[in-house]
């Protein structure tokens, strides 16, 4: 990143987990306690690599460039109406979170087979 415009450099383009603890208050009492129990864990566990996948999958941060609206806005802003504007439940979102579990332990396990071989 250091060849990157002084500008761009401020600008995530997925969601990282160091955004996490800001999420904490946008939904109610179970999602405050899920976001306290993630933001206590390090950045490469299982959970919070999840988590990351069911961010940068909700609020599509795979097609963001660095000059969209978005983007511009910041990850931190773009996260936070992800969540704010999701329209089902927290048990809902909870769902998500658990398909996102299921990638983060597939390609987990398939990293550990590569490594065998």
């Amino acid at each position: 990143m250091t060849n990157l415009p002084q500008v761009y450099r401020k600008y995530d383009l997925l969601f990282t987990p160091h955004l996490i603890p800001q999420l904490r208050n946008l939904r109610g009492e179970e999602w405050a306690k899920f976001i306290d129990y993630l933001a206590a864990l390090p950045e490469i566990h299982p959970d919070t690599l999840a988590f990351s996948v069911m961010m940068v999958n909700l609020g599509g941060c795979l097609p963001c460039e660095m000059d969209s609206y978005r983007a511009q806005r910041g990850c931190a802003m773009c996260a936070d109406h992800t969540i704010l504007s999701f329209k089902d439940n927290d048990q809902q979102l909870m769902k998500y979170f658990e398909k996102a579990k299921q990638i983060v332990a597939r390609h987990t396990s398939e990293s550990q087979l590569q490594q065998v071989a």
